[in-house]
């Protein structure tokens, strides 16, 4: 289990990253959910020992991650949004090399480490050549590759699957699933489709906080009945957005599809709404919302 109480981090420039993060994080996949500067690579910088925040706690078992971070990185698997390799070196030599770095010793031990691990992610085959020249698809494998050397506890991924094809996403989320049947695997992303898809649970972080956490059928649970949806003409979308909480907006053959939060127990917003179901990207996209309005509401009245 990871826990993790009033994390808060501050930039020297005043920018405050984490304002108070409290999670508990048991065992298999976990989503952290959020907007590009949400705070979530600050978190996870944190949570891999990268920084210091400037106040807060976490522990993972009996380690205090804070006062101990050598225990935790002896127990950790970190795949970084910015995964960088070194342009000539074969996929085989860098593990290896890796795996020094990482404290195993023994040139044998070394040698079926590299192998077993290649062979995990499905690039035995390629372990010959340069992992600069691997596709994106193939390097971000191998970065869970280097992740997994020395058998870590807590493996956390950052961003893992953004600009890969369907089918190298599909292929890599897979292989994340696999993992994360033993261990606490922490996927940081704003893909909402991959922790729907992987993620038992789950918490969303916008203005570094958590704004909501939980199971993703709980959470969709809580907008059963307020989602709704409208096919109108793209000149009609300004006014809709004045008279409804627009929580989303898809451009379909020439025509705008809204879909709309209402207020609990509220009824259809209006003629030409249906209803939708909802799915975890409504919580998303509402809680997001919600966000956007408090601190509009809060600059007008400091205006």
């Amino acid at each position: 289990m990871l826990n993790i109480r009033d994390l808060t981090h501050v930039y020297p420039n005043g920018v405050r990253a984490l304002d108070g993060v409290s999670l508990d994080i048991p065992a298999g996949m976990f989503g952290l959910l959020g907007p590009n500067g949400a705070g979530k690579s600050s978190l996870m910088r944190c949570l891999a020992t990268l920084q210091i925040p400037s106040q807060g706690a976490i522990g993972f078992g009996d380690i205090d991650v804070l006062a101990q971070p050598e225990a935790l990185r002896a127990t950790l698997g970190y795949l970084p949004q910015d995964f960088g390799v070194y342009p000539r070196v074969s996929a085989e030599d860098l593990l290896d090399h890796l795996a020094v770095l990482k404290g195993v010793a023994g040139r044998g031990e070394r040698r079926d480490t590299v192998e077993s691990l290649l062979r995990q992610v499905n690039l035995w085959e390629a372990r010959k050549k340069a992992v600069a020249g691997y596709s994106g698809g193939m390097r971000q494998r191998f970065g869970i590759a280097q992740a997994l050397i020395g058998q870590p506890r807590l493996i956390i991924v950052d961003e893992p699957t953004a600009g890969l094809d369907p089918e190298e996403r599909n292929r890599f989320n897979n292989l994340l699933a696999e993992i994360g049947e033993q261990v606490v695997v922490i996927l940081s992303t704003h893909i909402v489709d991959d922790v729907t898809d992987l993620c038992p649970r789950t918490a969303i972080l916008v203005g570094g906080r958590i704004v909501e956490s939980g199971t993703p059928s709980a959470l969709i649970a809580q907008l059963a009945g307020r989602i709704w949806q409208a096919d109108l003409d793209k000149t009609e979308l300004p006014a809709a957005r004045e008279r409804h909480a627009v929580i989303a907006t898809r451009l379909r053959a020439g025509r705008t599809v809204i879909r709309v939060l209402s207020a609990p127990g509220e009824g259809a917003p209006g003629p030409g709404f249906t209803p939708a179901e909802a799915t975890l990207e409504d919580v998303y996209f509402a809680t997001l919302h919600r966000h956007r309005a408090s601190v509009a509401a809060a600059a007008a009245q400091g205006a």
